[in-house]
């Protein structure tokens, strides 16, 4: 095989962009040589490739076989093999606050005001650091001192939205932040259905906050349903678009939340101290 030939059959591998190239094409001399090399020689360079930079950033990494990998989330359809993990992912009790990226003032002032009461109240405050409701989420519990975990659809080396970069690094101070995806996965898409089902996993129950009729946090509130979540929606105004998926959510028997009591209440915790959950039973077939 020439060497031409070879970065022909390298480009038809899934998984070999430019970057990774390079990468091989140092350790393995030529194109042709990464081929010789084969699969497992290959994935064994970025093996080591991973750890060490995991290793040195700081970045804990947690399998299905370590006792601290949560073992609500392992009771779901299908757990993560592995969590990255940037910060302290020890917790008992969760809530997961999801919504808009385009939330109004009312979705975003509700969103904090309820992430704040469920901090205040000893309550883990699980989100997506993304724009909008999920920003408001983190803010509010990370204001009231409280413990709360971001769960993102990229790899720890790209934090996204980038705007949210400093965000990530004061949550990741007092909680964690969490990936399934190695530390260099961009934002694509796809991954972002994926990381829906991990909040919900690690969650007692899930709070939608302002969604449209496709949103991503029906995505979410769907996956809880399949888990065994109990799911909340606020009430919005019937004229708005973001408003679609929260009202109809509630005609389909979610929970009315209006303020924090009404989560507590429902989950029975409102002399919470710290209960354990660990146990919680779950299946999820999404």
């Amino acid at each position: 095989m020439t060497e031409r030939e070879a970065l022909i059959w390298l480009h038809l591998s899934a998984d070999m962009g430019v970057v990774r190239f390079r990468r091989l094409l140092e350790h393995f001399g030529s194109a042709a040589g990464i081929i010789r090399a084969g699969a497992i020689a290959v994935r064994e360079v970025d093996f080591r490739r991973e750890m060490s930079r995991s290793e040195k950033q700081g970045i804990k990494m947690i399998t299905m076989l370590d006792e601290d990998y949560p073992a609500i989330l392992k009771q779901i359809y299908d757990p993560p093999l592995v969590l990255y993990v940037m910060g302290d992912l020890q917790f008992d009790t969760a809530v997961g606050i999801v919504g808009s990226r385009r939330a109004s003032f009312y979705g975003l002032s509700s969103a904090q005001r309820l992430a704040a009461g469920l901090a205040a109240s000893g309550i883990t405050v699980i989100s997506g650091l993304a724009r909008g409701v999920d920003t408001a989420a983190h803010r509010g519990a990370l204001s009231s001192k409280g413990n709360t975990i971001a769960v993102l659809g990229s790899g720890l080396n790209n934090i996204y939205p980038p705007e949210n970069e400093e965000l990530a690094y004061s949550i990741a101070g007092s909680g964690a932040v969490i990936s399934e995806f190695p530390l260099d996965t961009g934002p694509f898409p796809h991954n972002f259905p994926r990381r829906n089902r991990i909040i919900s996993g690690l969650s007692m129950g899930i709070v939608v906050i302002e969604a449209a009729e496709n949103s991503g946090a029906l995505i979410t509130a769907d996956c809880a349903l399949e888990q065994g979540r109990e799911v909340f929606a606020l009430p919005g105004e019937v004229n708005s678009s973001t408003s679609y998926g929260t009202n109809n959510l509630i005609k389909q028997g979610a929970k009315l939340v209006t303020d924090v009591e009404d989560i507590l209440e429902e989950l029975n915790l409102q002399s919470y101290g710290g209960m354990n959950v660990r146990g919680k039973k779950a299946a999820c077939n999404s």
